[in-house]
């Protein structure tokens, strides 16, 4: 085993933290796209009677009128408004004249106005027949569904996350239908056969998430939430639903997850607390346009689909992520929360669990790519990469949890309060940078060398450890740890590390070190004998592929290379492979199945001349015949092992 640089430590010591930054650089030129113009208010007159009628047609008429304050001097605007959905038929007040081509309305002002001078133009349009996957008509049921880009194909916008706006939406539906919207219900005209929904969001929203959703015969629930700090005020909850749908789960749980999360994160932010279960054309779980969740049919029924949508109120709807460059902050937090809920609920052991779980579907289904990329900054990327669930939703996830490890519970939700109640981000956007400068600004210290790791590089470490034991005599013992990630596609990670090292006593000790080179070898000096070595045995680094395998000393142990017949063989789910390794080499042992195919590397990194012990723990092998090959230099062998339950 490898002897250079010894680091001592002793029973019980625990090592501070090494704050180095791994060389990564972020252009933040690329955060914001510049625009001449900030929408302040979009006001949207929609007649969409017919479409709840056979054929069920898409085709509606719309007025709109935007108003916007004019960061530079300009005599046009151009908005978002996707030209096989929509066609523009006049534009008024402040507009004059207009162009309509490749996805932009571009209209022309009466003149040239100012920097802080605000405008309003009127635009008429038609929304054609267009299944465009962003406005929904199908057996009385009527909804949109934006993300990410999805507002400009059923209204002109500046369809970007970072423009924040208010809202305020009239539509016209049959009298035997019920719509919901963001905000509050300002009031709903009767005339002749028609109703007149006129919906206000006073707090400033991206578009998309925004919303429209309806439904013939639908039906309404309304109760009341008494916020954590101010029990005598009540929000309304609004759940829409059919009149044969159980919504008793979500009666029940919703209440109990908006106190989770204030008392996590604060008052809940908005003036309603709204969801409705749409049909089978809704494409996703859940959407959570602010303060009108979207649910795919019977969502009521799964909690932990509720507790995400619900806590986008905090993470994505009051605060949005600047860039889709940014997406974690939205999707992560979800996920991440949702786990929280899951703690708050059932215990930190079902939090763990979950958190395991989503760090395993990352581990089988990493694409490669970091959890931010730059270029989604500027360029939208598609919906499958943008929210793609191994990096967007687990990813992001994980690496919260690990940021939690590294800070301790109590500065960790302090840094997750002070991020939700930050009023340079509330009700407006914030960037991954953002971010971290609260973490910086409530630790006291510089985190950039984790988020360097864990966000824009790719991937994860990849362990490769080696120890060994020695008797001192005289009642001393040395346990030497040799740490050595052996990935070749991604940084190197610095992390602190829980070591467990076990007495033939029966009793345990954890010690956590920083490792901070690589490889980097650690000896403890202990009083009692040890037997064994778990490295992260509660799996706090969950990002991670990790094997660490026993020197054992024996006579004659450097004769020479050889791989020893697994004992027990046949086994069910534990089985030791014992190898011996004649000098210093790469080794690398993998586990294949009858058809030549690798199902697992149990061992790859470099070993010093030794015999070694791994145990191979794998539940998952089904009964049959695999073989154990070790290849190291030009030494190569196979073992047939038998695996029985």
């Amino acid at each position: 085993m490898k002897r250079n640089r010894f680091v001592p430590f002793f029973f019980l010591l625990i090592v501070s933290p090494f704050f180095a930054t791994a060389s990564v650089t972020v252009d933040t030129a690329t955060y914001f796209m510049k625009h001449s113009y900030d929408v302040l208010n979009y006001k949207l007159n929609l007649d969409i009677y017919h479409c709840f009628f056979t054929p069920y047609a898409d085709d509606f008429t719309g007025k709109e009128e935007v108003t916007f304050r004019v960061d530079t001097a300009l005599n046009a605007i151009s908005l978002n408004a996707v030209n096989t959905s929509m066609d523009v038929d006049s534009v008024g007040l402040a507009g004059t004249s207009f162009t309509h081509s490749g996805d932009t309305l571009k209209v022309l002002l009466n003149r040239t106005y100012a920097p802080g001078e605000v405008v309003t133009v009127r635009i008429s349009y038609k929304h054609k027949d267009a299944n465009d996957h962003g406005f929904y008509a199908a057996s009385g049921t009527v909804f949109t569904d934006n993300p990410p880009e999805g507002a400009r194909k059923w209204f002109p916008c500046w369809d970007r996350p970072s423009d924040k706006a208010t809202t305020e939406i009239t539509v016209k539906v049959p009298l035997s239908a019920r719509l919901g919207s963001g905000g509050y219900l300002a009031d709903s005209t009767i005339s002749g056969d028609s109703l007149w929904y006129h919906w206000i969001n006073d707090q400033q929203v991206s578009t998309y998430l925004v919303t429209i959703c309806s439904k013939i015969t639908w039906g309404r629930n309304e109760t009341w939430y008494h916020p954590v700090h101010n029990p005598a005020d009540s929000i309304p909850i609004w759940l829409y639903c059919k009149s044969t749908e159980s919504i008793a789960n979500a009666q029940e749980k919703i209440p109990q997850i908006t106190t989770c999360y204030e008392e996590k994160f604060g008052d809940y932010p908005f003036n309603k607390i709204g969801f409705a279960t749409l049909n089978a054309l809704f494409p996703w779980g859940g959407m959570e346009n602010q303060t009108m969740v979207n649910l795919m049919p019977g969502g009521y029924g799964d909690t932990y689909l509720l507790a995400h949508e619900h806590s986008h109120q905090w993470f994505g709807d009051l605060i949005t992520c600047g860039t889709w460059a940014d997406i974690w902050l939205n999707e992560g937090f979800g996920t991440y929360c949702t786990d929280l809920w899951a703690e708050y609920a059932a215990g930190y052991t079902t939090y763990k669990n979950r958190i395991n779980s989503e760090a395993n579907y990352y581990l089988q289904n990493n694409p490669g790519w970091p959890v931010y990329n730059p270029v989604w900054a500027i360029v939208t990327p598609n919906s499958n990469s943008l929210y793609n669930q191994a990096i967007s939703y687990n990813k992001g996830c994980c690496v919260l949890h690990q940021l939690r490890y590294v800070l301790g519970d109590s500065l960790f939700f302090q840094v997750m309060a002070a991020y939700a109640s930050d009023t340079n981000f509330r009700f407006k956007n914030a960037i991954t940078t953002d971010f971290i400068g609260v973490v910086n600004q409530v630790t006291g210290q510089d985190y950039q060398w984790f988020f360097n790791e864990w966000i824009y590089a790719p991937n994860h470490p990849v362990y490769s450890n080696l120890y060994e034991i020695d008797d001192l005599g005289n009642g001393q013992w040395n346990v030497r740890l040799e740490v050595e990630q052996t990935q070749t596609n991604t940084l190197f990670f610095r992390m602190p590390v829980e070591i467990k090292i076990s007495f033939q006593d029966g009793t345990d000790t954890l010690i956590t070190v920083w490792n901070e080179t690589n490889p980097q070898t650690f000896t403890f000096t202990v009083s009692k004998n040890p037997v064994a070595l778990e490295f992260d045995p509660d799996r706090k680094i969950v990002l991670k592929e990790a094997t660490t395998v026993v020197a054992i000393n024996e006579p004659g142990s450097d004769s020479g290379f050889d791989l020893r017949q697994n004992e027990p063989n046949p086994f069910s789910n534990q089985t030791a492979i014992i190898y011996q390794v004649k000098e210093y080499s790469p080794v690398k042992i993998d586990i294949i199945n009858s058809e030549g195919k690798t199902l697992l590397t149990a061992v790859n990194g470099h070993h010093y001349p030794g015999t070694y012990r791994y145990l191979l723990y794998d539940d998952t092998l089904s009964p049959g015949i695999y073989f154990c090959r070790m290849d190291a230099g030009k030494f190569s062998l196979t073992r047939k092992m038998v695996v029985v339950k």
